[in-house]
């Protein structure tokens, strides 16, 4: 029993001393900063306890890596231990493919809370919302699980199902949805040139070649044969990703500045972020689209953005996690993801817990047109004179639009390049 606790004893001392490598140990009687080694002991007493009287048998290896996942779990919703699943997902999806439901989570209250679906996913497309809490997996309560065995458990192959219980803000009782996963290809950057020739750039999540799209699709821009009169970036329902590759994304579009700072506890944590001279768009106008589901990298994107005035922000205030994890790993498939650091947009703002407020808000609602029975025009009367210079439109023809923010953003671009025109001194005759 003696060397059962030694070995168990030098274990946890050996793990935390590489932890927190600059702590000693000594009685807290002594110094306030010091490693308690009586807590140490009541942790080996525990250790000993379960192992010997808990109901069903635990060897070492399973106590030992739950103590961990209890450690990193019990810090704030964005730590925790990755076990072999949580770290070859956490790879995959980094990658852009994968196979489970789509969903990016984090762990509140004893509930798993949406972050944001991920486009086009199954969860997606079964209607999973951003702020969804999700308290049921398979008719089993995740407040008796580990955030690792709640992840674990949604992940499946493809054709597998799984059924979820949501609760929802403005919503009576509990939301029973069914998803099939399915193999996951994301599209971290998409683009389209829509009406009045305004281009559009989705941004679905920021992965390890986000950046470099992104400034691709900028330069295939400014080469068309018909010149954009403004940009829509949609970072709605993006759950973040890379840090570097929001920075990459912002350095396309700013001419130069701070894009995001960082402070942490480590000197390794505290950094600064600046733009490479040049604006690939040269000043071209740009709206980014936001909502509650954007997150982490996309509020880094909209914060940088708005305070350089080189944006005008639209739609909802976004999620607010204006915090940084860094991956260590535990061997080769193993790892831990903590908080390092609070990052801050180039004003000095935090957006931790509050997010970025839109320059323009607009909720999402349903767009009704509302059409006239008769029209009467003067070219309806009998015998109207017609016009000898009349020209056919232009402009591009596109089907109905019924996203409202979208809509809305369009409108304003319209505006900002008519007005602009308007307001260019006339050359002399």
């Amino acid at each position: 029993m003696f060397a059962s606790r030694y070995i168990i004893f030098s274990f946890i001392v050996f793990f935390l001393s590489h932890a927190f490598s600059n702590v000693s140990y000594a009685n807290t009687s002594q110094q306030s900063d010091l490693l308690p080694l009586e807590e140490l002991r009541y942790f080996t007493q525990a250790f000993e306890r379960i192992k010997k009287e808990y109901i069903e048998e635990m060897n070492d290896k399973e106590l030992l890596e739950m103590a961990i996942e209890g450690l990193l779990g019990a810090l704030d919703p964005h730590s925790a231990y990755l076990d072999k699943n949580t770290f070859s997902l956490l790879q995959e999806q980094t990658s852009g493919k994968f196979e489970g439901l789509g969903i990016d989570i984090s762990q509140e209250n004893g509930a798993l809370k949406v972050i944001s679906p991920i486009d086009g996913s199954p969860a997606y497309k079964a209607g999973v919302l951003p702020g969804d809490l999700i308290i049921k997996i398979n008719g089993s309560n995740v407040q008796s699980m580990s955030f690792g065995e709640a992840v674990k458990l949604m992940k499946g192959p493809k054709g597998s199902t799984l059924s979820l219980a949501i609760l929802r803000d403005q919503v009576d009782g509990t939301i029973e949805i069914n998803i099939e996963r399915d193999i996951i290809k994301i599209d971290s950057v998409r683009s389209k040139i829509l009406e009045s020739d305004i281009a559009y750039i989705r941004i679905a999540q920021f992965q390890e070649n986000t950046g470099m799209q992104f400034k691709k699709l900028l330069n295939n821009l400014s080469v068309r044969e018909i010149s954009p009169k403004g940009l829509i970036i949609d970072l709605r329902n993006n759950p973040g990703g890379l840090l570097a590759s929001s920075i990459k994304v912002v350095d396309s579009i700013l001419d130069e500045g701070l894009i995001v700072y960082t402070e942490g506890r480590s000197a390794t944590s505290n950094k600064k972020y600046h733009a490479s001279i040049g604006d690939d768009l040269n000043g071209l106008p740009v709206i980014i689209l936001i909502n509650e589901g954007s997150a982490s990298a996309a509020e880094i994107v909209a914060g940088a953005l708005q305070d350089h005035n080189r944006a005008l922000i639209l739609g909802t205030s976004s999620f607010g996690k204006g915090s940084v994890q860094t991956i260590f790993p535990l061997g080769a498939d193993r790892g831990i993801k903590f908080t390092t650091a609070r990052y801050f947009t180039p004003n000095g703002t935090s957006i931790q817990g509050a997010g970025i407020l839109p320059d323009i808000v607009i909720e999402p609602s349903e767009i009704k047109v509302r059409r006239s029975i008769t029209k009467t025009k003067e070219e309806n009367l009998l015998g109207h004179l017609s016009n000898p210079v009349k020209e056919k439109s232009s402009e591009r023809e596109v089907g109905a639009i019924d996203d409202n923010q979208l809509y809305d953003a369009i409108n304003l671009l319209k505006g900002l390049y008519i007005l602009n025109n308007k307001t260019k001194p006339k050359k002399a005759l």
